[in-house]
């Protein structure tokens, strides 16, 4: 006797009947459409009520403070400043994979793509919370974020799941099989609708935060005072004129930016104090008031980051406008055994740097409040930053600045000292060939090669090039601006038909010469001999 078929489901029988496959992509269609629309009310509850708590860069910022500097270093290798449009993009296509999977889940598992939304709702009020300055208040954004998401979702699903419900008994003649109560194109309408608002919301999100932010207008508003100190004058054989070597001074759009905040700190200079406590014997707070009021000094420094790789672009040269952080120390009496500063942003980064530094009364380690002529920009530290010869800026160069706390290096850490990184960051003595590009091709003859070289806060004394690892030839130093500069410099190669290789080297004026020994950037910079292969013709 033959017993029913296992595969036809009895007459009793609860199973749910298998949503078509074609519903999966409008499932995913779905899930985007929500999540779009939960970030557009994210972005705009920021906006108009936690400006810290955007949800795309808190995750974003929580994932530069977890990932493991070689991750952090390969990507600064690959994309250079361009590392935070990267991350967003890729939290961007990660947050839509995750979303179109909500949506397929909902649909055939109910209430799973709810749930996965709400979890990853919470991933991000943890990442917000998880910010030293956050408040209960920034977690709103992220919140908003999540019910908007879930509620949308189950709406979007409910109606996309009435596709596969039976059809009644009087279905029309070219219904599709299974039943459709739902028009397609509608469903997609509704889809549409919904990802439409979020992008709005978006942007109106992002334009009310740009109009709300005091910063902005208060730096517009914001002339500089006169420098009480100005910088020494800048020599004209300082500069020589070969196209394609980098500028003396750097502009200020061409400066490099390397730091964690993926939104930039907009501080308004009314509110901002800057506190330094500690070991001390004299507790200083001064507003931004209190220390324009300072004698101003001007002063010109190269700055460079410790990521920057042997011939890296990492590097900058600017004159800049603040006070002596020296006199301020000095203000607040540092007790016997402290040995470090600990600096710290307003978006709670740190840096720690070497009392004696600090103190030094040969280094003109400044709190700055102008670049190259104008107020800081908002990317480089507006209003206030540090500027410290001599020392890489990730012990160094803190921008934002609020807070000084005077301690021992036996006591605290710093941000990148807590992922593997040297505590101290003496600069090291480095050159590199601008002219001719790696790669260039150029009739034989006399070829200009030219480039910078830096021992910041030593200078330097000498540079020499090496042809195809031949002699080493002096190159022609331009004039020195300070000890705290870059120098350039050129030689006068007789190329003679062929490939060839060129390096260059410099030398210190404590006599230190280059080392050609290979090392990474990790854990206090990269080493070795910059070098380049041309083609003469």
């Amino acid at each position: 006797m033959t017993g029913p078929d296992p595969r036809t489901p009895s007459a009793g029988s609860r199973a749910r009947p298998r949503p078509p496959r074609r519903l999966a992509g409008l499932a995913a269609l779905a899930g985007i459409a929500a999540a779009l629309a939960g970030l557009g009310a994210a972005e705009l509850a920021a906006a108009l009520f936690a400006p810290a708590g955007s949800p795309v860069l808190a995750v974003g910022a929580l994932v530069i403070d977890l990932v493991p500097g070689w991750v952090k270093e390969l990507v600064i290798a690959l994309f250079g400043t361009n590392d935070k449009t990267v991350l967003i993009v890729v939290i961007a296509l990660g947050a839509a994979v995750l979303a179109a999977a909500a949506g397929v889940l909902e649909l055939v598992r109910p209430p799973l793509g709810r749930v996965l939304t709400v979890a990853a709702g919470g991933l991000a009020v943890f990442a917000v919370l998880s910010r030293s300055s956050a408040s209960t208040l920034d977690a709103l954004p992220a919140v908003v974020a999540m019910v908007v998401a879930a509620v949308l979702l189950t709406v979007l699903i409910t109606r996309l799941r009435a596709e596969t419900a039976p059809a009644p008994a009087h279905t029309a003649p070219g219904t599709a099989p299974g039943g459709t109560d739902v028009d397609r194109r509608r469903f997609l309408a509704y889809t549409g609708a919904s990802a439409a608002v979020g992008a709005v919301a978006l942007v109106i999100g992002q334009v009310v935060s740009a109009g709300t932010r005091a910063a902005d207008a208060a730096r517009a508003r914001f002339t500089l005072p006169a420098p009480a100190v100005t910088a020494p004058e800048i020599p004209q054989a300082a500069s020589v004129a070969v196209d394609g070597i980098s500028p003396l001074i750097t502009a200020n759009a061409d400066f490099y930016r390397i730091d964690t905040a993926l939104q930039v700190p907009r501080i308004d200079p009314s509110t901002w104090t800057l506190k330094i406590t500690g070991m001390v014997d004299n507790e200083v707070e001064l507003s931004f008031a209190d220390l324009l009021a300072l004698p101003l000094e001007e002063s010109t420094t190269t700055l460079m980051c410790v990521s920057n790789p042997v011939g890296g672009d990492l590097i900058g040269n600017a004159t800049w406008l603040g006070y002596p952080i020296r006199n301020l120390l000095a203000r607040a009496v540092p007790t016997a055994g402290a040995d470090m500063v600990l600096s710290r942003s307003q978006d709670g980064w740190t840096a720690s740097t070497p009392l004696e530094v600090l103190t030094d009364e040969n280094r003109n380690a400044i709190l700055a409040v102008g670049m190259n002529g104008v107020p800081l920009p908002l990317e480089h530290g507006y209003p206030v930053r540090m500027v410290v010869p001599g020392l890489y800026g990730y012990v160094s160069a803190t921008k934002w600045v609020v807070e000084l706390t005077v301690t021992r290096f036996d006591q605290h850490t710093a941000y990148w000292t807590d992922r593997g990184w040297s505590e101290r960051g003496p600069v090291k003595v480095s050159s590199r060939i601008d002219v001719p590009r790696s790669g260039a091709r150029t009739g034989a003859g006399t070829v200009t090669v030219a480039g910078v070289a830096w021992a910041q806060h030593t200078g330097i004394r000498a540079v020499h090039v090496q042809v195809d690892g031949g002699a080493w030839e002096e190159a022609t130093l331009a004039a020195a601006i300070s000890a705290d500069t870059w120098r350039q410099w050129t030689w006068s190669w007789p190329a003679t038909a062929g490939t060839h290789t060129l390096r260059v080297r410099a030398t210190d004026a404590a006599g230190l010469v280059q080392t050609e020994a290979r090392q990474d950037v990790i854990p206090d910079g990269a080493t070795g001999l910059d070098e380049v292969t041309v083609t003469i013709a």
